[in-house]
């Protein structure tokens, strides 16, 4: 009676059409997987070991500082009659920035330069009488001494009245002007900044454990977030003489041209200073399969089928890795694909692109 139940039929019927597709399906995996295991070539893409120019570098941040750096100041207190620059300015090296009141010195001078001059008659009209045996040498020695005398003290006049300008004592850029005609300037008072950026002095450290890698006249690199697509040469001039007992590092200081003036005192840097160069057989970082302690890659021999090597690795940066032992030049690695892989399956290469 139960078996003519409609629903005990219908349980049948479920259960007989579920076990046909699990069959099936079965069937059609183990069929794909022999498929897969005897002919089918998974697709890879491979890269070649080459030989390539390995540099071994060290990075450190530096801070830039003009060639010549000086705060401009008065050597006297005086006021100020004139000045002679704007914000900026490129000035050439004596170029006359700031005149300070001086009538007093130039009537001083004017004074003087009239004593030199009849002094210097008195000793040619001497000198003269000398000739003619008419006046005696006491006569010429004394109108010789007023005559120095007198231009000593023009000398000096001529010093008090250059103390009352103030002068670009070598070339470059002007800061800020700080003080105005009519301002009462005293020594101390800063009337402006002025520095030679022709050239840059960049100031490093690095970990005491590279000393002996660095020596003047290395190259150097420079970079800054100002200029992203532009690097700045330069040689080291100097390592300090003494190591930063804090820090446990030492400073460098190098020179950078800077033509363009792009470089300003007190900008940051990033320093690369070559360490090493060498030619040697480099392959793609993604090729390199560490497994615990040791390293392996992926070839493909003649017959298009894999196989792993092991092989013994250097020096990195990003996207390559310096291969020791273990590859000869010109071997192909697989780069893409490497999970789906493994010793003795069949491989064909595809485009990276």
């Amino acid at each position: 009676m139960l078996k003519n139940h409609p629903i005990a039929l219908t349980f049948v019927v479920i259960v007989i059409v579920v076990s046909g597709l699990t069959a099936y399906t079965y069937q059609q995996n183990q069929a794909l997987t022999s498929s897969w295991g005897s002919d089918s070539a998974i697709p890879v893409v491979t890269a070649t070991a080459t030989m390539a120019t390995f540099v071994d570098s060290i990075e450190a941040i530096g801070t830039a500082q003009a060639n010549e750096s000086v705060n401009l100041t008065s050597k006297v207190t005086e006021i100020v009659s004139k000045v002679n620059f704007e914000d900026g300015d490129f000035v050439t090296a004596g170029k006359i920035l700031i005149e300070l009141t001086n009538a007093e010195q130039t009537a001083q001078l004017d004074e003087a330069q009239a004593t030199l001059d009849e002094t210097t008659r008195q000793l040619k009209r001497i000198e003269g009488l000398i000739e003619q045996n008419l006046a005696s040498e006491l006569q010429l020695d004394e109108e010789r001494a007023r005559q120095q005398t007198a231009a000593a003290r023009l000398e000096a006049i001529v010093a008090r009245l250059d103390d009352r300008l103030v002068r670009a004592p070598f070339t470059g850029i002007l800061g800020f002007r700080n003080v105005s005609p009519g301002t009462l300037l005293s020594p101390g008072t800063i009337v402006t900044t002025l520095d030679d950026i022709s050239v840059i002095k960049l100031n490093f450290a690095v970990p005491e454990s590279y000393m002996a890698m660095i020596e003047t006249g290395q190259q150097i690199t420079a970079s800054s977030v100002a200029y992203p697509d532009m690097l700045f040469s330069g040689e080291v001039t100097a390592v300090n003489s003494r190591v930063d007992p804090v820090t446990r590092a030492i400073s460098v200081r190098a020179r950078l041209e800077n033509h363009e003036r792009l470089l300003h005192p007190g900008m940051l840097l990033t320093v690369s200073l070559t360490r090493e160069q060498s030619d040697t057989l480099v392959v793609p970082e993604e090729a390199v399969i560490p497994v615990q302690n040791r390293e392996y890659v992926f070839t493909i021999s003649e017959s298009n089928t894999v196989e792993r090597i092991r092989i013994e690795t250097g020096r990195r940066k990003p996207g390559a890795v310096e291969v020791l032992s273990g590859l000869t030049p010109g071997q192909e690695v697989i780069t893409q694909g490497i999970i789906k892989v493994r010793p003795g399956v069949k491989v064909v290469r595809k485009s990276s692109g």
